[in-house]
């Protein structure tokens, strides 16, 4: 069987390289009817965050992606932790310097400081690699200090098949004598995740181009303690632009920053896997069942990809659109709440203007900010060349609609034959009526629909206040001309 792991460490929130390789091998062991793992390799104290073990669970949650083993649903192959798991990784070290794929290192600071060659490129000697096995007793014996380093070959090629890029080829010379167990008996990466991915019975390891040239050294390992090689697929980058990775370190935006934004959760997903895959049949738009049963390897470029937010905007847009009202509705109220618009207006009805005109949910807040902010505003807003407005030919048609819609019930019908009328008496076509009014009512050019729905959600006493104050503003500026 199948069986793929995702193994972040808990540094923070799930950056959007990470949440795609979650996603690859999601999809690879769910499409060959295997098992997806999720392994939180926490070895790396320094940089361990509080609560991000708690935001990996739900930024893959809410991604869709649900793992089969984990720390949080268990499994047969536990713990799932690394920091649980110390143990098992001096045993194995062992054993690996009993096969002579790693040896002890008692090298002091002083003296690994001063490896560093005439460019200062700091590279061990196989010093301690030299020592007798009483000698290394001794040490041990005595409560030395120590590291424990692979033993890596210093002739010869080791090669491996990709399945993305082929064979890989690194030459054994250019292969440091990395270090396995840290002082505190605390693994690094390089050991901890051959360790556990043999344990586990990981069969395909899934995981970013960066590891491409590093993986024959793990591969050493395997071969060192007489295990199989996984099969390794590794991911092109996903670039910010032409030049520069998106990088977590320099604060590109992670998966909850776009949940933040406003973007559907599967939205994200669906385009995240179009960076470096793309179908056979080149469709854009698929559910997460149909990204399971389009996903390949002959789909999966070599090349970097670049993330494009217009792109996913546009893609989060015809989620979006097939919502229905009620559904867009739910996800709405809470962008309402955060504007104090719940009590004050007819949200079911603004979410009717809406629901069409929105690409991300945070465009609720540009385009009804007209609601709760209403001062003075640029009088040039009155002017449209089509319409053949501005304030000075608004001025008369907003005061013969201030005196007709004190007159009326504010209905939909009314508003609109109040306005229509206006029109015929002034002469005017009745898209500069209503255009004027728009303007009057809300300081805005551009509204989520025109006079009548604005002056219908405002209510009567808002908008005949508002009117007033908008003739107010003309009246100013006609004094100072």
């Amino acid at each position: 069987m199948i069986r793929t792991r995702f193994a972040p460490s808990p540094t923070g929130f799930m950056h959007i390289g990470n949440l795609r390789t979650a996603l690859y091998a999601y999809l690879f062991a769910k499409k060959h009817k295997g098992k997806f793992i999720l392994r939180i390799e926490d070895t790396d104290r320094e940089r361990y965050v509080e609560g991000a073990v708690d935001a990996i669970y739900a930024t893959l949650r809410k991604a869709g992606i649900f793992h089969d083993e984990g720390p949080d649903v268990g499994g047969g192959y536990g713990p799932y932790i690394q920091s649980q798991r110390k143990d098992i990784y001096m045993e194995y070290a062992l054993k690996l310097i009993e096969r002579g794929g790693a040896y002890y290192c008692f090298c002091d600071k002083e003296r690994l400081g001063s490896l560093a060659d005439e460019k200062g490129v700091k590279r061990y000697d196989k010093h301690c690699l030299k020592l007798s096995k009483k000698e290394v007793q001794d040490k041990l014996d005595a409560g030395e200090e120590f590291v424990i380093r692979q033993n890596m070959p210093t002739e010869g090629l080791s090669s491996y098949e990709d399945m993305v890029f082929g064979k890989i080829t690194v030459p054994n010379d250019e292969l440091e004598d990395n270090i396995l167990i840290k002082v505190d008996g605390m693994p690094t990466y390089n050991f901890a995740n051959v360790v556990d991915d043999h344990l586990m019975g990981i069969t395909h390891v899934i995981r970013g181009t960066e590891y491409l040239s590093s993986t024959p050294k793990y591969n050493l390992i395997y071969e060192a303690m007489g295990w199989q090689t996984p099969n390794y697929m590794h991911l092109p980058p996903i670039m910010k632009d032409q030049k520069r990775k998106l990088s977590k370190r320099y604060g590109d935006a992670n998966f909850e920053d776009f949940l933040n934004k406003g973007y559907l959760p599967h939205a994200i997903v669906n385009y995240i896997a179009l960076l470096g895959w793309s179908p056979k049949d080149n469709q854009e738009k698929l559910s997460m069942q149909e990204l399971i049963d389009a996903f390949d390897i002959d789909g999966i470029s070599k090349s970097p990809s670049i993330f494009d937010e217009q792109k996913m905007k546009w893609l989060n847009a015809q989620y979006i659109r097939e919502l229905t009202l009620e559904e867009f509705h739910d996800i709405a109220l809470s962008y309402y709440q955060k504007m104090d618009l719940v009590d004050k207006f007819d949200t079911l009805k603004l979410s009717q203007l809406l629901h069409g005109r929105c690409e991300v949910f945070s465009d609720i807040y540009n385009s009804v900010d007209f609601l709760t902010e209403f001062g003075d505003f640029d009088l040039g807003l009155y002017y449209h060349k089509r319409m053949k407005t501005d304030f000075k030919a608004a001025k008369p048609l907003i005061e013969e609609a201030l005196k007709a819609l004190k007159e009326i019930e504010f209905t939909t019908d009314s508003i609109m034959d109040a306005l229509t009328r206006i029109s015929e008496k002034m002469g005017v076509k009745k898209g500069q009526t209503m255009y004027s009014v728009r303007v009057a009512l809300t300081g805005r050019a551009s509204t989520p629909g025109g006079a009548i729905e604005m002056a219908e959600l405002l209510g009567k006493d808002e908008s005949l206040r508002r009117l007033k104050k908008s003739l107010e503003m003309i009246k100013k500026a006609e004094h100072k001309l």
